[in-house]
């Protein structure tokens, strides 16, 4: 490979794979190109172990299935991992219009990945235990919270949530009614007999419609989420202007990749 600034890395979810995989990028490559992975769950740090010649320039830069449709990268480095890998990782990311969120601190699965994990253990646990079907699970979440996760976080949603006092009467008010809920939190064991009972569920909510169609319909409803985000954003901020790369910092990039950790490639 000649000619390239950035290579993503999207191959299997394999720690000794990548592992070969990046010690042979780092003796084929150029010092100064970053090797970024698409790896939804591996740590960096375990992956750049095995680069010899130049662990800095090694980082994970994940994005989200549909990568053509989703915003969102996680940037993240190993322990060998320079500050300016990252940087320009992340000027890379947000100049072919990415969200990129920087984790400051290594971490299983990432951040997004443990936050679809453990909704989807709750979500398995309601069906486990029949308090309703997998369509009327995945329609609370969807015309429900999941609205509102379109256009806010948790923790803006939380600061709405408390009026006009904000944040802090937020959690005066809620977080002992919180702290007691989280107690009656579920941890279901994905037997044979669940995972049939799931997926059971899910062709029953699926009925005659086919993948493509479903992904039709996934796919326009994001597009037009993004469209009127984007519209919102252009109107809030007067002065929005698109992160320039310095000169001589032109990079190629592929956006597939493989969710593992607690996300299907489907979600």
């Amino acid at each position: 490979m000649t000619g390239v600034d950035l290579v993503q890395e999207n191959g299997p979810e394999r720690l000794d794979f990548k592992q070969k995989l990046y010690k042979q990028l780092d003796e084929l490559l150029p010092p100064d190109v970053i090797i970024a992975s698409s790896s939804s769950g591996l740590k960096m740090s375990d992956i750049q172990s095995a680069v010899a010649s130049h662990p800095e320039r090694c980082v994970i830069g994940h994005p989200f299935n549909p990568p053509q449709l989703i915003p969102l990268v996680e940037v993240v480095g190993g322990a060998k991992t320079s500050e300016a890998t990252i940087q320009r990782a992340i000027t890379f990311y947000k100049s072919i219009g990415k969200k990129a969120v920087r984790l400051n601190k290594e971490m299983p699965g990432h951040v997004a990945n443990r936050l679809q994990g453990a909704l989807a253990r709750e979500v398995y646990y309601l069906i486990a235990e029949d308090v309703l079907s997998a369509a009327d699970v995945d329609d609370a979440l969807s015309w429900g919270p999941g609205l509102r996760w379109g256009i806010m976080g948790n923790m803006m949603l939380n600061h709405l949530g408390g009026g006009p006092g904000g944040t802090e009467h937020f959690f005066q008010q809620f977080a002992g009614p919180m702290t007691i809920s989280w107690k009656s939190l579920g941890s279901p064991v994905l037997t044979p007999e669940l995972q049939t009972k799931l997926v059971d569920g899910v062709h029953a909510e699926v009925g005659s419609r086919t993948i493509e169609e479903l992904e039709a319909e996934r796919d326009e409803i994001l597009l037009g989420l993004l469209e009127l985000r984007a519209k919102r954003s252009e109107r809030s901020l007067p002065t929005r202007s698109r992160p320039i790369i310095e000169p001589g910092e032109d990079f190629n990039s592929s956006q597939d990749c493989d969710d593992v950790f607690g996300a299907p490639p489907s979600l």
